[in-house]
């Protein structure tokens, strides 16, 4: 763990409890649901920490009040600088509206509209630039030099990690009993926080509790690290998983991982988008990608693989920000992955009753027709050809493999599409 140059750790038990003081009266403290759909699942009685319902949206609050609230006047009145895609940004821009200062925030251009208006709505000045989190940061950074505000790193920094950190006090005081806790990483801050809490509460206690971060498969900079012994960056990072698509860790709360953590795991965007899907029907939940992947590693089994036993487990859903046209593409995906939305083409011959044929096939088998798409033209097509491409509701992989079935056997050429 890295430590101070007497030898202290950067971060300690002790702060995170000072931390829980500073935030008393800012934030709320999130409920803890009981998920029996996840139990039923993973044999395990689980637990969802609530932080999509935090104030601005998750937990990136915490840690930003708690680093602004230490500044002094003469810092304040410099103002403080930060650069994200989003839940950093908020939060930031919240926690400088309730101390009185300026903020300004560094968002990509690519950043959700919703995202940078919540910004803005909390006071913050919102500058658009970069073409990823990465180039903002380096603003961010270069403005922090040129006007003496105060940078707030989304986790690199001590103060950040003690805020993030008290998420696990609530967790243990919420649900005992837990042993394991499962949450999402991107640079780090909320696992090292929640996991210096838990730790050392456990070891007061005599007993274990383990420590899982989720990191999505194509931004998963944790794994390489861990085996490295240090800080790997990624060459690239694609996700649907904004609020943890971190091409490197932080080098502040790597050091806590690597001693406390004990599994990191990846799930796909498929299987987070499973989860945001399971998470409104069940939990009635609306859920970001990064929150949605401690669910997702419950729910493929991530936890069994790596040899976890767990008989109470806690998974936190760490933010709720989800652009509404990016969750309509989710839940597309998330019901396709769950078998239970399929879209299928098939290449006809362009003459009548073809199409009232597959139809009948498709009511017969009680399947739902949500579009149909017809096209003369396009590769693969001769003269007098068609292809139709039909999506459908279906009840699962069952019976989505039931009318294609049915297809097949009338003579039709169904090929699922992705």
């Amino acid at each position: 763990m890295q430590t101070t140059e007497t030898g202290s750790p950067l971060v300690r038990y002790e702060d995170i409890e000072t931390a829980r003081e500073t935030l008393k009266g800012v934030i709320s403290e999130t409920s803890m649901d009981h998920s029996r759909a996840l139990g039923r699942i993973t044999g395990s009685t689980v637990h969802l920490k609530c932080e999509n319902l935090q104030r601005a949206g998750s937990f990136k609050v915490r840690g930003a009040y708690v680093h602004m609230a230490s500044l002094t006047e003469a810092q304040r009145a410099k103002g403080v600088v930060a650069a994200s895609a989003g839940n950093h940004a908020q939060g930031v821009a919240l926690a400088a509206s309730k101390l009185g200062i300026n903020a300004r925030i560094y968002m990509p251009l690519g950043a959700a509209l919703p995202k940078v208006q919540a910004t803005r709505d909390h006071g913050a000045t919102v500058v658009l630039a970069g073409n990823n989190v990465d180039e903002a940061l380096e603003l961010a950074a270069r403005y922090a030099q040129e006007t003496g505000a105060t940078f707030i790193h989304p986790f690199d920094n001590p103060k950040i990690v003690a805020g993030q950190g008290t998420v696990g006090l609530e967790i243990l005081e919420q649900q005992p009993d837990v042993d394991t806790v499962v949450m999402s990483i991107g640079g780090g801050g909320l696992l090292a926080g929640t996991a210096i809490a838990l730790k050392e509460h456990a070891r007061r206690q005599g007993r274990h509790i383990n420590v899982i971060g989720v990191q999505a498969e194509k931004a998963a900079a944790y794994p390489p690290s861990l085996v490295a012994g240090k800080p790997v960056a990624l060459d690239n990072v694609a996700t649907i998983a904004d609020g943890i698509a971190v091409g490197r860790p932080g080098d502040v709360p790597f050091s806590v991982i690597k001693e406390l953590c004990d599994e990191v795991v990846t799930v796909t965007d498929d299987e987070i988008a499973a989860a945001i899907v399971f998470l409104l029907e069940r939990s009635k939940m609306v859920v970001e990608p990064a929150g949605a992947a401690p669910v997702a590693a419950l729910m493929t089994g991530k936890l069994q693989e790596a040899g976890i036993e767990s008989e109470s487990t806690v998974a936190v859903l760490s933010g709720g920000n989800i652009d509404p046209m990016l969750m309509l593409k989710v839940i597309q995906v998330g019901l396709s992955s769950a078998g239970r939305f399929l879209t299928v083409k098939i290449p006809l011959r362009d003459r009548p009753g073809e199409l009232k044929t597959i139809s009948r096939i498709i009511a017969e088998n009680d399947a739902n027709v949500t579009r149909v798409d017809h096209s003369r033209v396009g590769a693969g097509l001769t003269m007098g050809g068609v292809h139709i491409t039909i999506d459908m509701e279906t009840r699962g992989r069952d019976h989505s493999e039931q009318v294609l079935e049915s297809l097949r056997e009338a003579g039709y050429e169904a090929m699922v599409q992705h």
